[in-house]
C-alpha cells in the first residue's frame, strides 16, 4: 500500500479492535518560540487526507506553542500490536463549524469543564477548580452549554508519516512517506 492515509486507516482500525485503552491516544510534541520542546497525550478526534484533528483549550501551553511555531509531531504507540506511527506536519485551526460540532458531541460535564478550566495555568487548590465547575453548572442550568471562544480544534497537516512495525531480533520495519505537493513518496529506513 503506497497511500499513507489508507495505511493509517487500516492500522487504526486494527488498533481500535485490539488496543485495550484509548487507541486514539497520541503524543503531541510542540516547541515554543525558543525551541523548548514539550510533549503530552491528546486524543485523535478526526483524520483524513486533510490531516489529523484534536481539540483543546486555545489558551493552553500547547496552543501557545502552536501560535508561535505552527509545527508539531504526533506519535501513536499501539503496544498490543507492536506498532507505532509518527507524523510530522504544519498545524492549522479546525473550522469553527468543526469545533462546534465536536464540542456539542461531548458529555455535558466535559463541556462544563471547558468553561471551568484555565488549562495549563497554576491552580492554588483543587477546590478552586471544583467551585468554578459548580459555577459553570449553575450558569448553564437548563440550557445547552455553548463552546467557549477559547476552545477549539487543531489539524496537523502531515508532511511526513512513518510506520514502524516490530520485528524479531530488533530487525524492525520502518516505512517513511514524505509529501511532495499533493503526492507522497515512499522509502524505507534502517531499524
Amino acid at each position: 500500500m503506497t497511500d499513507p492515509i489508507a495505511l493509517f486507516d487500516s492500522w487504526f482500525a486494527e488498533a481500535q479492535a485490539c488496543e485495550p485503552n484509548d487507541p486514539n491516544a497520541m503524543a503531541l510534541a510542540t516547541a515554543d518560540a525558543r525551541g523548548r520542546p514539550s510533549v503530552r497525550m491528546v486524543l485523535l478526534k478526526g483524520h483524513g487526507t486533510d490531516g489529523f484533528v484534536f481539540y483543546t483549550n486555545r489558551d493552553s501551553r500547547k496552543a501557545g506553542d502552536l501560535a508561535v511555531n505552527a509545527q508539531a509531531a504526533l506519535l501513536f504507540h499501539w503496544k498490543s500490536l507492536r506498532r507505532q506511527v509518527r507524523i510530522e506536519g504544519t498545524v492549522t485551526h479546525a473550522t469553527d463549524a468543526e469545533s462546534d460540532a465536536y464540542f456539542a458531541s461531548r458529555g455535558r460535564d466535559s463541556r462544563l469543564g471547558a468553561w471551568a478550566s484555565d488549562q495549563s495555568r497554576p491552580l492554588d487548590l483543587r477546590a478552586t477548580f471544583e467551585a468554578r465547575f459548580e459555577e459553570a453548572k449553575a450558569r448553564f442550568e437548563g440550557i445547552d452549554v455553548p463552546r467557549p471562544a477559547h476552545w477549539g480544534g487543531y489539524r496537523v497537516n502531515p508532511i511526513a508519516i512513518e510506520f514502524w512495525q516490530d520485528g524479531a531480533h530488533r530487525l524492525h520495519e520502518r516505512r517513511l512517506f514524505v509529501r511532495a505537493g499533493d503526492a507522497w513518496t515512499e522509502g524505507q529506513l534502517y531499524p
